[in-house]
């Protein structure tokens, strides 16, 4: 199995060369001929094949057909020897009624066999549950001559076409080092791999989805397989528009009988941005056994964090917080990174905590305060020595070439979370935290979390490298099951560290941060992400607000339906070179009031309404939340002096209020929901249901 992005943007763009030739233009020497052969689809979408099985998505959301991209060879084979097949003369198309866990549709195959003898049966069921959103999986069947050594395989591949000039944005679901924002413009040269495995030492995994849009459609594709694979989805600009795929390296001789099969995957269109495809592939996902938990009524209240201290804390400046930690309405004290003597053993630092009677006693002092205990730990990292790596070396995840695989940030390394002894250590050791020493919730914590690379250590036994990839859920399965045995009301927070949120963990955690946000943009991006991706009431954290831009916004957090969350030191300031967390009486005021504001109103358990507004185009940034019966507003800009659109609004008319600035702002009805606004950052507007 491929370890490294597929195709590169020469190769992409050599396949992107239908679409011109769909449409009639020159390029590489040879038309498609652009005769409808075949149709698949709903009330919402259709895709529809020429005579050579390429295929172009016409979308039916506006009311009436509209092409959204031109017929392009979408299903490909490369060979061995880089040749592309990608013209499958078509032979057939079928239809049959289906009905399984995702319900009642109809199931379309189109068949063709190329000049090499492969023939193509391409799957596409459409359900009446998710309009617009067929699934697809695809089968090569090698019918005649030689056999045909194939590298690679690629679906979904399409080009959304440009539109009055506006341009592009894309969401992405793949991990990056540089911590790059999720949703970005799609600009001339934009070309990223989005590859699902390691695209560094500890970064890696994702959400394998890929979506671009434009400001009346967009387009997506990718894979609904339980575990993680190590697939590309790569996003690229082209002078036809801005592309994306499904691609697997994957390599096989196929002789004369034999098939090769794709991924279960999909294919969608939607209007406005990425938000209608992540909840549809949650609600899909969920229907096949992979659903995020209810969140217990821990995991909405507010954090204060002890991380302000630096890892050199003294148990004595974290226990004197706890009354101004109380007295600000949080509910939560997380003991950070610094308790232990290391990464691995997990041993309790003597500088701070002789015996583990001390522990105990740190978590009950917690509670006595009025506050709930959680900590920090960062499972699957081992330190150079450290005893258990000393004694443990069997528990390493190695490379083909037998080297460890590097944690950056600790200067660690791997450990494989496929192997049963690093199973049984670390269930024991959650065991001890919430059982024995008395947490109530756990920080797990570590871009190293997210995903892992093959496991070649031969101790193991692995029946194949990608068993480490595609047993990491496993893992998180049993931390969450242990933790929530030990106390079924336990908080499993899972942060890994500026890492776009890989899937599969996902239905293990029952708490998620913006993760070490680089800007107020990303706070604002991810909640929206994750409330897609979890439910719409997912328990999504802000992180701590001295992480936002200016260090004190938290009208990202509240306005979104986020939960709050401070690292603030009381009465001295904290440690680091960034060090500017201390609690002065200005602060305070501040602090306490959007904390009243948080309790008030608690948004995070109300209905996020993602498909309202569109995170690229929509001018002010907003968002909307739905709660007992009324509608919260977030806008969002440096500066506003124009009209905003309260979207969503029912029957009848609504007052609206500046809840933070405590302004009657007038009323509102359906159609009549634009009114003027001017502010400064942020605009948060309650609007209640006036009584007839």
């Amino acid at each position: 199995m491929n370890t490294q992005p597929l195709l590169r943007r020469r190769g992409v763009l050599a396949l992107l060369g239908g679409t011109v030739l769909a449409t009639g233009g020159l390029g590489s020497g040879r038309a498609f001929a652009a005769a409808v052969a075949a149709r698949a689809g709903d009330a919402v979408l259709t895709l529809e094949f020429d005579t050579a099985l390429n295929s172009r998505l016409v979308s039916n959301l506006s009311g009436r057909a509209v092409a959204l991209t031109d017929f392009a060879p979408s299903e490909t084979v490369t060979l061995a020897d880089d040749r592309i097949i990608d013209s499958f003369p078509y032979a057939a198309q079928t239809r049959e009624a289906v009905s399984d866990v995702h319900g009642a549709g109809v199931r379309h195959t189109v068949r063709g066999v190329s000049a090499e003898g492969l023939e193509k049966t391409v799957s596409l069921t459409f359900y009446d549950r998710y309009p617009g959103f067929p699934l697809i999986n695809v089968a090569w069947r090698h019918t005649r001559g030689e056999p045909l050594a194939i590298k690679s395989w690629r679906l979904g591949g399409h080009t959304l076409k440009a539109s009055g000039g506006a341009g592009f944005w894309s969401w992405s679901g793949s991990t990056h080092a540089d911590r790059r924002d999720w949703v970005q413009p799609v600009k001339e040269g934009f070309d990223q791999p989005n590859f699902m495995g390691m695209n560094d030492s500890d970064y890696g995994s994702g959400t394998p989805v890929a979506d671009v849009w434009r400001p009346d459609a967009g387009i997506a594709v990718g894979h609904i397989e339980l575990t993680p694979k190590l697939v590309s989805l790569p996003i690229v600009a082209s002078p036809a528009g801005a592309s994306v795929a499904l691609e697997e390296a994957r390599a096989v001789t196929l002789n004369p009988g034999e098939t090769l099969r794709s991924l279960d995957a999909f294919v969608t269109v939607h209007t406005r941005d990425y938000y209608a495809t992540l909840d549809a592939y949650r609600r899909v996902m969920a229907d096949r056994g992979l659903a995020a938990p209810q969140a217990p009524e821990g995991s909405y209240e507010p954090i204060w964090c002890a991380w302000g201290y630096d890892r050199n804390f003294t148990v004595a400046e974290i226990e004197g917080t706890y009354a101004k930690v109380k007295d600000m309405g949080f509910k939560w004290a997380v003991l950070d990174d610094g308790w232990q003597t290391n990464e691995g053993d997990w041993a309790l630092d003597p500088r701070k905590f002789r015996t583990e009677a001390d522990m105990v006693a740190f978590a009950a002092n917690i509670r006595k305060a009025g506050l709930k205990p959680k900590l920090w730990l960062a499972p699957l990292a081992v330190d150079p020595g450290s005893d258990l790596l000393h004694d443990h070396t069997d528990m390493l995840l190695l490379d083909e070439n037998g080297a460890v695989q590097d944690v950056t940030w600790w200067n660690a390394f791997y450990l494989c979370p496929a192997y049963q002894p690093t199973i049984d250590y670390t269930q024991a050791l959650i065991h001890k935290i919430i059982g024995e020493w008395g947490y109530e919730g756990l920080k797990l914590d570590g871009q190293h979390m997210n995903g892992v690379a093959p496991c070649h250590n031969p101790a193991h036994n692995h029946a194949r490298p990608e068993e480490s990839v595609e047993k990491l859920q496993d893992f998180w399965k049993m931390v969450y099951d242990t933790a929530r045995k030990a106390n079924p009301e336990a908080v499993v927070e899972f942060c890994p560290c500026g890492t776009s949120y890989a899937f599969h963990n996902l239905p293990y955690t029952n708490q998620v941060p913006a993760s070490d946000p680089l800007s107020s943009w990303q706070v604002r991006l991810k909640g929206k992400s994750l409330k897609a991706l979890m439910g719409r009431d997912a328990a999504y954290a802000g992180d701590h607000v001295e992480l936002s831009d200016g260090g004190n916004d938290w009208a990202s957090t509240v306005g979104i339906g986020a939960v709050i969350s401070t690292k603030f030191t009381y009465p001295h300031e904290g440690r680091g070179p960034d060090a500017n967390f201390l609690l002065t009486p200005e602060r305070e005021a501040v602090w306490r009031k959007w904390a009243d504001i948080y309790s008030a109103k608690m948004l995070p358990k109300g209905q996020y309404l993602g498909e309202l507004y569109d995170i690229g185009f929509d001018k002010p940034e907003a968002h909307a939340v739905s709660k007992d019966g009324k509608l919260y507003y977030a806008f969002y800009a440096p500066t506003w002096d124009g009209h905003v659109d309260l979207r969503g609004l029912g029957d009848g008319a609504y007052r609206l209020t500046d809840y933070f600035n405590g302004v009657d702002l007038g009323t509102a009805t359906a159609s009549a929901a634009r009114i003027p606004a001017r502010f400064e950052k942020f605009l948060l507007i309650e609007a209640t249901p006036v009584q007839a």
